[in-house]
Parts: structure tokens; C-alpha cells; sequence
């Protein structure tokens, strides 16, 4: 069994950044494949990036260049650094925590992007 706690978001002006953090307990974490997922209002859950155990990354199209997944196996946490932030980022983030045969998901952290 794996909890995932998600933390650091908020409100934030376009063009500002935020840093979401994913920790993680309950199994051996530097197995499993790491992802960050989104949900706005009104819209389906979509993948913003995802790493796996050896550290490889990628990343919808809609934030290459302005978000880095990052992962740190000794602190058991996933970090989402998120640049050059727009209004169209606005939703709830969530951390998932993927195996062969298990996926958990975090209770999301709302991100809010507006002046």
C-alpha cells in the first residue's frame, strides 16, 4: 500500500511559478513510475508528466518547456516544478503512484493561476 500527500499549491499570478511536492510512504517508492495528473473544471483528468523508476521523463505538450518532474528516491517524494504558469493551468494536481499491479492516487492540491 502506498499514501500519496500532495503539497504547495495555490494562488499565483500568470507568469509566476510554484513548486508541488509528493510524498510518499507505505512501500518501496523508487519502483514505481511516478506522474503528475490534472483535472480543471468541466474537464477530464489529463497527464501533465510522468518519470519512471530510472528517471526518464515526459510531458504533455501543453507545458514542455515550462514544467520539470523531478523525483527523490532517499526522501521518497516527487516534485512538479511549474514555470511561466497560465490561466489555462488552473486545476486540481494529482500525484499518482503507478506498478505492475497497484496505482494510487493523491487527494490533489488545487492550483490557481489568475491576476
Amino acid at each position: 500500500q502506498v499514501q500519496l500527500v500532495e503539497s504547495g499549491g495555490g494562488l499565483v499570478q500568470p507568469g509566476g511559478s510554484l513548486r508541488l511536492s509528493c510524498a510518499a510512504s507505505g512501500s518501496i517508492f523508487s519502483s514505481y513510475i511516478m506522474a503528475w495528473y490534472r483535472q480543471a473544471p468541466g474537464k477530464q483528468r489529463e497527464l501533465v508528466a510522468i518519470i519512471t523508476s530510472g528517471g526518464s521523463t515526459d510531458y504533455a505538450n501543453s507545458v514542455k518547456g515550462r514544467f520539470t518532474i523531478s523525483r527523490d528516491n532517499a526522501k521518497n517524494t516527487v516534485y512538479l516544478q511549474m514555470n511561466s504558469l497560465k490561466p489555462e493551468d488552473t486545476a486540481v494536481y494529482y500525484c499518482n503512484a503507478r506498478s505492475l499491479h497497484n496505482n494510487y492516487w493523491g487527494q490533489g492540491t488545487q492550483v490557481t493561476v489568475s491576476s
